[in-house]
């Protein structure tokens, strides 16, 4: 049942994935984005964002971020769109339950039964952020990355 979750989520993430393409976003954008220097259509094309960019360009650049978080501080209103990255690691293989196998002997003239285990691989999911960027008044104010040791 597991196994099925997981196809079937895979499944549907690239189905998402494939409208979610910096073609698709430039053209969604099509107004900010012709507005643009060809260098910052460029920057963008590479997933690049800089100080001062809008939401707009860092959703060309980028993407939908997987989470968005709204603040109020003395200073004003800020959001925080925080990109993650996703992946699976191996755990090792788990007996999930046997298979019966039945072969009948001729010289003997009788059935004997055999269990055969089955196993299935294991894997966790993991989640790490990749990128987090805060806006306030409309731009990019802040960009946060996770030191890369």
């Amino acid at each position: 049942m597991k196994l099925s979750f997981l196809i079937s989520a895979a499944l549907i993430a690239t189905l998402l994935a494939g409208c979610d393409t910096f073609e698709h976003r430039s053209q969604e954008k099509a107004p900010t984005f012709a507005s643009l220097t060809p260098e910052q259509r460029d920057k963008l094309r590479h997933g690049v964002i800089e100080i001062g960019d809008t939401p707009d360009m860092v959703y060309i650049a980028l993407g939908h971020p997987d989470e968005k978080r709204e603040t109020s501080t003395a200073g004003g209103r800020e959001t925080v769109w925080v990109y993650n990255s996703y992946h699976q690691e191996y755990e090792g293989d788990f007996r999930i339950g046997y298979h019966r196998m039945l072969f009948y002997d001729p010289a003997r003239r009788r059935y004997t039964v055999f269990f055969d285990p089955i196993y299935t691989d294991v894997y966790s999911e993991h989640a790490e952020e990749r990128i987090r960027i805060t806006f306030k008044n409309g731009h990019v104010t802040a960009i946060e990355q996770p030191k890369v040791s």
